[in-house]
């Protein structure tokens, strides 16, 4: 499992890079590990506003339908059209295939996202209660 040490987290497995008031969002490579062959990425449209907390996108994989949750509050600046005809980025590189681009309303919110080291530990103990 790959945690980039340049990038912010949520507890629900996005990634969140930051640039000005600008951010980009994915999923996780830990999402992506657990979610397993994704087949199908339902994003939202461009203009959408959404608040921090917000469902803006689904991910299916051959085993699931996963939600995806806005890090912060802002308007869907940019979608990664590349995603919808090829899904499967996603598994490649879960960290160069973004799913968004917010236009953040409140650029404050992304000092309460989790750091590199606060992530890894979250998913360690998530491996760990899955363990036993």
């Amino acid at each position: 499992m790959i945690i980039a040490d340049d990038l912010k987290y949520t507890k629900t497995h996005e990634w969140v890079k930051v640039e000005g008031t600008k951010c980009y969002v994915g999923l996780t490579d830990y999402a992506q590990i657990h979610l397993g062959q994704i087949v199908f990425v339902d994003l939202p449209e461009v203009g959408d506003e959404f608040s921090a907390g917000d469902q803006f996108a689904e991910v299916e994989s051959v085993k699931a339908v996963s939600e995806v949750y806005s890090p912060v509050t802002g308007t869907i600046e940019e979608i990664n059209e590349e995603l919808l005809d090829n899904p499967a980025l996603l598994n490649e590189d879960a960290y160069a295939n973004w799913l968004v681009i917010i236009e953040m309303t409140e650029a404050a919110e992304t000092d309460r996202l989790m750091s590199p080291s606060e992530y890894r530990d979250l998913c360690d103990k998530l491996d760990e209660e899955a363990a036993h």
